[in-house]
């Protein structure tokens, strides 16, 4: 069974950054991308950034220039690159694994963005 594990999140001033990691572990196999997802106040989950096995990205609109989505596959960790954040920016941030025939969810980490 795969885990995810995200980490990063916290408290930053606007214009400020922020780096986010998931850690996947356990039986990994046929992944078909990962990425990261969130969630704002009264929102509906949104996607962030994705990138696929074969290191294609694509970002939201809302955060390209400012967000980089990366992997190390030698660690199995999947980062998020945070600069210039906004106070839009404050929600839940969730790492995803898609892989063949299943996906993944990590459990989340705030990140808060202050004006």
């Amino acid at each position: 069974q795969v885990q995810l594990v995200e980490s990063g999140g916290g408290l930053v001033q606007a214009g400020g950054s922020l780096r986010l990691s998931c850690a996947a572990s356990g039986s990994i196999s046929s992944i078909n991308a990962m990425g990261w997802y969130r969630r704002a106040p009264g929102k509906q989950r949104e996607l962030v950034a994705v990138i696929t096995n074969g290191g294609s990205t694509n970002y939201a609109d809302s955060v390209k220039g400012r967000f980089t989505i990366s992997r190390d596959n030698a660690k199995n960790t999947l980062y998020l690159q945070m600069n210039s954040l906004k106070p839009e920016d404050t929600a839940v941030y969730y790492c995803n694994l898609l892989g063949i025939g299943y996906t993944v969810w990590g459990q989340g980490t705030q990140v808060t963005v202050s004006s």
